[in-house]
């Protein structure tokens, strides 16, 4: 919508309680541009990413995704965004095609054989795209969880730890499928504790601690090393 930044927070806030979630964090992600985001557990990285995804309400701010505000049109931001965890949201008894049909048909697809077939295609599950999902590995189930939430061709990605469980061969398999998608224009945020894979994908690398940017910079600016240094320092500053 627009040419405008694909994500824009200003200002954002969210209590629970009397506990105070993010305080005032202001965000903007040019379009096609990859942020990944560090920082401690209790840090606020879950609770930014639900405000994002539409499914928590800020206390206070504005946030906008694609020029959509989700608070009042959260149904327009919904149908431009993907979302992907370290929960699948897969169902062990249905296969992949019909795991993916499933979703497709909640979205209204049209054209939606099509849309399966590409999906899983894309991430190289076409050859076990009648095979149940209960067998499938962590590391496939993640894998058609990406072909899930690309399913409607969104144009802003979410992720939520998602090399969680995941072993070596299965983390770097999912950051080519990463890289892939984001070399398709897809704007992406991540969240994650794995600092080599997440500096690797990212234009971008941002640092919150108890709801504040501690750190914002290029990801071009930072070796591993050095992005380990910087948490480091200001996590144990807390």
């Amino acid at each position: 919508m627009g040419d405008g930044p694909a994500i824009e927070a200003v200002g954002v806030t969210k209590t629970f309680g009397g506990t105070r979630a993010l305080r005032g964090v202001d965000l903007t992600v040019t379009r096609g541009d990859f942020l990944s985001i560090f920082g401690p557990n209790g840090a606020g990285k879950s609770t930014l990413l639900g405000i994002l995804s539409t499914l928590v309400r800020p206390t206070s701010g504005t946030v906008r995704v694609e020029g959509w505000d989700v608070r009042e049109e959260a149904h327009r931001v919904r149908g431009r965004i993907g979302v992907i965890s370290h929960q699948t949201l897969i169902y062990d008894d249905l296969t992949a095609w019909e795991n993916l049909c499933f979703y497709g048909r909640m979205y209204g697809l049209s054209d939606l054989q099509g849309r399966v077939e590409r999906a899983l295609t894309q991430v190289g599950l076409a050859p076990r795209g009648h095979d149940r999902a209960g067998g499938f590995s962590r590391g496939m189930k993640q894998r058609l969880s990406i072909a899930r939430s690309t399913l409607h061709d969104p144009s802003v990605l979410l992720l939520d730890e998602p090399f969680t469980g995941l072993d070596p061969s299965a983390s770097d398999m999912l950051s080519g499928l990463l890289r892939t998608l984001k070399e398709g224009g897809r704007t992406v945020v991540m969240i994650t504790h794995d600092i080599a894979h997440g500096l690797d994908l990212a234009d971008r690398v941002a640092l919150l601690v108890q709801g504040r940017w501690a750190y914002q910079g290029a990801a071009k600016d930072l070796n591993a090393a050095q992005l380990k240094a910087t948490y480091e320092r200001h996590a144990q500053a807390v």
